[in-house]
């Protein structure tokens, strides 16, 4: 017993605690904002969220407890994992209600998204790539960053054939940030650009199918198209924020909340529940919670012990930052809608599952970072 009490006691001493306590902030509003949001329809989105979030938070202390470094040496099962998962939607993928791909499995009563629990894959794979080309210097050789590029196109082109454009979107900006903050240097990224942008017409014509244009098109003149069955549901998104004004109608008051007004209010639109609901002023302590975790994450990779630490938390970063930046500039309209969720926020089971994984894992690197932790570790 004594010897759990000092275990317990060690872990909340090397634990960020700071950290954690922006994880509770944002998930305890997430679980008000579902609550109010649910009455307007039958299913329990709020007991999803709450066991998501059960065994989420225990598979984050799980993983905390756990030195990084034996994910590090994991690297080809967790490979191994990832291509299954993706294997898996191909052979027994299945469409949601609300979705137009097919990137979800079934397992038992429950919907999982493989596709979520890749990025996890994704994040350590890379980060045992760039931190082997770190340590031998070959990070700016043209030959390993076209073999960085094979890596990260791997995940992109296999989950666009599923249909989930969202997701594979999300890959490619982790991608960038994670060999970006490595040192990849930017002529490659300018190249990469240049050749994209040759590229739009055939993407354009050849790539996209109607519903993909008229998303993008849609955003270009909103005056005619609005109210379309591609705009409506940015159009009322934003009717909802704007209905909120300052200070916003209250938990469980918002008017256009109760008639599920907003398709998806519950997953990718859930910022639309916060600006009726809390406002102007909710809405800017949604935005400083992510402010806060993200500058947090970053700092957490600045000081860890070595470059697969500081990869591991930019790849985190990474996905907290484009999944937050694309999921907003869905709702405010500044991008087509994707099919992405605002991390912690969205309902979503697997999403936030794979979200507290992730904190766990920055945990992990900054509790077995920690200098007075090792001197201790290497005494016993």
């Amino acid at each position: 017993m004594k010897l759990i009490a000092e275990k317990i006691s060690s872990y909340f001493k090397y634990t960020d605690k700071f950290l954690w306590l922006i994880v509770i902030g944002m998930n305890t509003l997430s679980l008000l904002l579902i609550a109010s949001m649910q009455r307007a329809g039958d299913y329990n989105y709020l007991r999803t969220q709450i066991i998501a979030l059960i065994i989420g938070t225990v598979g984050a202390v799980t993983i905390s407890c756990i030195d990084y470094k034996y994910i590090q040496k994991l690297w080809w099962l967790i490979a191994a994992v990832g291509f299954g998962l993706i294997a898996l939607v191909f052979l027994f993928g299945i469409r949601v209600e609300g979705t137009d791909d097919i990137a979800w499995i079934k397992v038992g009563g429950f919907s999982l998204q493989p596709s979520e629990i890749v990025k996890i894959c994704f994040i350590v794979t890379l980060s045992v790539h760039l931190s082997f080309l770190t340590k031998h210097n070959k990070i700016t050789s043209f030959p390993h960053v076209c073999l960085l590029a094979v890596h990260g196109a791997v995940p992109v082109v296999l989950i666009h054939l599923q249909g989930d454009d969202g997701s594979a979107l999300i890959f490619a900006l982790i991608f960038v940030i994670m060999t970006f903050a490595a040192g990849v240097q930017l002529r490659y990224y300018i190249g990469t650009i240049m050749a994209a942008l040759l590229c739009v017409p055939f993407v354009w014509t050849k790539i996209f199918n109607d519903d993909q244009r008229s998303r993008i098109l849609v955003l270009l003149n909103l005056d005619e198209n609005a109210k379309s069955v591609y705009g409506w549901q940015q159009y009322q998104g934003k009717l909802s924020i704007m209905a909120g004004g300052y200070t916003g109608a209250g938990l469980f008051k918002g008017q256009r909340v109760g008639y599920a007004i907003v398709p998806e209010q519950e997953n990718d639109f859930i910022f639309t529940v916060a600006g009726e609901e809390l406002g102007f002023l909710g809405c800017c302590i949604i935005l400083l919670l992510f402010l806060f975790i993200l500058l947090r994450i970053f700092y957490k990779s600045a000081h860890a012990r070595d470059e697969f630490g500081q990869n591991l938390c930019i790849g985190v970063f990474g996905l907290i930052f484009s999944q937050t930046a694309v999921n907003l500039g869905m709702v405010l309209g500044f991008l087509p809608v994707v099919g992405v969720t605002l991390p912690f926020f969205s309902a979503g089971g697997t999403s936030l599952m794979v979200i507290m994984t992730c904190i766990g894992i920055v945990q992990s690197v900054n509790i077995y970072s920690n200098e007075e932790r090792l001197i201790i570790k290497a005494h016993d």
